[in-house]
């Protein structure tokens, strides 16, 4: 199946995070990608020592989308592009039970991915088999960010919207490590 976690509340990589942990914790292969993301955060500190799961994303911080110039832009979509080319990779192959796409939203958005390629993705959450070791098997896949593109929601079998109701960013507190990355 397809889950989608979107809105403008926190939460959104932290609840794809406890999905990963929860499935390789039952065994289960997963693939956490992260999109539009190099910064060094938390969750992967920890993500990365468990077994089962494999980190996928981009080498390089690119920064916010304002500040990106053409050829970096490029350079992002390139990035993107290769990072799907893996994850179908996987997905043919069954070499995962789970792939996680955080923030997948943002280049769907910003135009810095091939559409075709992630449509291609998100119908092994619907059954398409695959041709490997465990043929027949599907993939969940789970898709974070903002904003979700219309193909997004109609393909998602779960929807959780993140509210923000009341954040200390609006008092003016930065992100704070541990709690916000």
């Amino acid at each position: 199946m397809i889950q989608l976690y979107c809105g403008d509340g926190k939460g959104k990589t932290t609840a794809a995070a406890g999905l990963a942990l929860r499935a390789a914790g039952n065994g289960m292969r997963v693939i956490f990608s992260q999109f539009m993301k190099g910064n060094d955060t938390g969750e992967l500190h920890a993500l990365c020592q468990i077994k089962n799961i494999e980190i996928v994303r981009s080498p390089k911080d690119f920064g916010f989308y304002s500040t990106l110039n053409e050829q970096e832009k490029q350079e992002l979509t390139k990035i993107h592009n290769e990072i799907l080319d893996r994850l179908l990779l996987a997905a043919i192959a069954g070499d995962s039970d789970m792939i996680i796409l955080d923030e997948i939203t943002y280049p769907v958005s910003f135009h810095l991915i091939d559409e075709n390629k992630l449509w291609e993705l998100l119908s092994f959450g619907h059954g398409r088999e695959n041709t490997g070791e465990n043929a027949g098997k599907e993939t969940e896949i789970i898709l974070t960010g903002r904003g979700p593109a219309d193909f997004m929601t109609d393909s998602a079998d779960y929807i959780t919207e993140m509210r923000a109701v009341r954040h200390p960013f609006e008092k003016g507190i930065a992100a704070r490590k541990g709690i916000e990355y």
